[in-house]
């Protein structure tokens, strides 16, 4: 049992011998040492006259004598059980306070303590005493039973004792096993004879001077990037950026109208070129119906016109290069590959309406704000598209979101047969077929109202009728017939397929493009 510790010795001092590293040992080992005496020697025993067959026999010193042995230490209390612990209150339950505290309890001898886990509740057991119990799929760490020196009285620990102990234990553990494993890993390097090598002694390797390969996104970058337009706009409705690409030596440059509508009724257009240099441009025409328009940059000479391309023969999964100038990062360069043909979007319009449906390439290559009216371009470093707009998911609290590998981009055929307009005339044409439609329950367009004389009208097309096909193209939303008649020019011939099974011709018209 722990008890008193002078218990069954009513006089602590009586036959004990003080401890020789007490201020009584040393004080009596001090008075019995010789004067010329290096360590201190026990009191000598009174001697007997020694045998006659050991009387020549020499003493032995107090160096060579058995080895000194201390005092025994007074008889020490014996545990009476496990140590009872503070009392700790019960808080009635666990109450967030931004920090964990942990109540006073100690470990047991032979117990574990699990540490790092903080507890949704408080279970107070005997004696008022928390037992913890670690949350599911929670790890604790075990730490191996540690005795309790009987006797020793533990330090008072402060609320959050716990956790601060778990923290410089983790600091200590995590110390000695790099300390550990540094010092193995030194060791074995010592045994080695082996030649020590360095990076940092090698020389650097050659410079790639070489011209990059045809086919490489590196290759594509280097040909398209003299051609990169950065447009800085500012209206009187707002400020904005977007880019463009050169067509003409002497200043043409492509764009979206989305980029340039602002400046159109009073406004400043500033292009800045890959070279560093800007110079002051003018809107030559625009279209807002397919989005695409044409600046002229003044008084230059020597640009590097882009090669246009085709998109009719595009191929999904064919790879591509996306340039522009995103948030103001002008010359940025994406790939990626054609995701999808033929995807009607509602983009870059005056109010996105179904009038500026486009026929759009979708491309996973990274569009973002600022890279409207650059180009899309193949492995062979030809334009096939004008970046025009991305999908942002709803619901992202965002004013303008990035990209997230959904972007689309107008067909070149389409843009450059709207941009040569534009520079020939100023103005655009706009393919129609002259009626409104609708989505059908069923599928397809719905055809609600029909333009007087136009070419629905001289093709025999009723309210009421729904288109589900156009040539070899299956349309299934109103949109979907838009942007396949947006993809033709005017005067093509196509024929309709209607769901009752008829089939119709029709030559399709067009009408000039308002602007404002």
């Amino acid at each position: 049992m722990v008890g008193d510790m002078t218990e069954n010795n009513p006089d602590p001092a009586a036959g004990r011998q003080p401890s020789p590293w007490s201020a009584e040992g040393v004080e009596r080992q001090q008075d019995q040492r010789p004067a010329d005496a290096d360590v201190a020697q026990p009191e000598a025993a009174p001697q007997q006259p020694p045998p006659a067959a050991e009387a020549e026999k020499p003493v032995e010193s107090a160096e060579t004598s058995e080895a000194y042995q201390p005092p025994p230490m007074p008889p020490q209390a014996e545990p009476s059980g496990a140590y009872q612990p503070p009392p700790v209150e019960p808080s009635g339950g666990y109450e967030p306070s931004g920090a964990y505290e942990a109540p006073r309890q100690y470990p047991r001898t032979g117990e574990q303590v699990l540490f790092g886990s903080a507890v949704s509740g408080h279970q107070y057991g005997p004696g008022g005493t928390a037992q913890y119990q670690v949350p599911p799929q929670q790890h604790a760490i075990p730490v191996p039973p540690q005795q309790m020196r009987v006797g020793a009285r533990e330090p008072e620990h402060r609320a959050g004792g716990l956790i601060a102990g778990v923290t410089v234990l983790a600091l200590i553990v995590g110390g000695a096993a790099g300390s550990v494993g540094g010092y193995l890993v030194a060791d074995s390097n010592k045994g080695s004879s082996g030649p020590v090598t360095n990076s940092f002694d090698t020389s650097p390797t050659a410079s790639n001077s070489a011209n990059p390969a045809p086919g490489t996104v590196e290759g594509v970058a280097a040909k398209l990037l003299p051609s990169l337009v950065e447009l800085q706009v500012r209206g009187q409705t707002g400020a904005g950026e977007g880019s463009g690409f050169v067509i003409s030596s002497d200043g043409l440059i492509v764009t979206n109208n989305h980029v340039v509508a602002d400046a159109a009724s009073g406004g400043d257009i500033v292009a800045v070129f890959q070279n560093g240099t800007t110079a002051k441009a003018t809107i030559v025409g625009r279209d807002p119906t397919s989005d695409v328009a044409v600046v002229r940059a003044q008084g230059q000479t020597s640009l590097h016109p882009v090669t246009l391309g085709r998109s009719d023969d595009l191929k999904v999964g064919q790879g591509v290069v996306a340039f522009g100038s995103p948030y103001e990062l002008s010359g940025t360069v994406t790939s990626g590959i054609v995701s999808s043909l033929h995807r009607p979007t509602r983009a870059g319009g005056d109010d996105g309406s179904q009038q500026t449906v486009m026929d759009a390439i979708q491309t996973d290559a990274a569009i973002n704000p600022g890279n409207s009216g650059g180009p899309l371009v193949n492995m062979q470093g030809q334009v096939i598209g004008i970046n025009s707009a991305i999908y942002t998911p709803s619901g992202a609290g965002q004013q303008q979101g990035g990209s997230v590998g959904i972007g689309f981009a107008i067909p070149i055929d389409q843009a450059r047969r709207t941009a040569d307009e534009i520079v020939k005339t100023g103005k655009a044409t706009q393919t129609v077929l002259g009626v409104t439609v609708t989505d059908a329950p069923t599928g397809g367009a719905s055809i609600r109202d029909v333009t007087a004389n136009g070419p629905g009208a001289k093709a025999g097309l009723s309210s009421g009728d729904i288109v589900v096909q156009l040539d070899d193209r299956k349309i299934d939303t109103s949109d979907a017939l838009v942007a396949a008649v947006r993809s033709h020019a005017p005067g093509d011939k196509v024929k309709l397929k209607l769901s009752n099974g008829h089939t119709v011709e029709v030559t399709l018209g067009g009408q000039p493009v308002p602007t404002n």
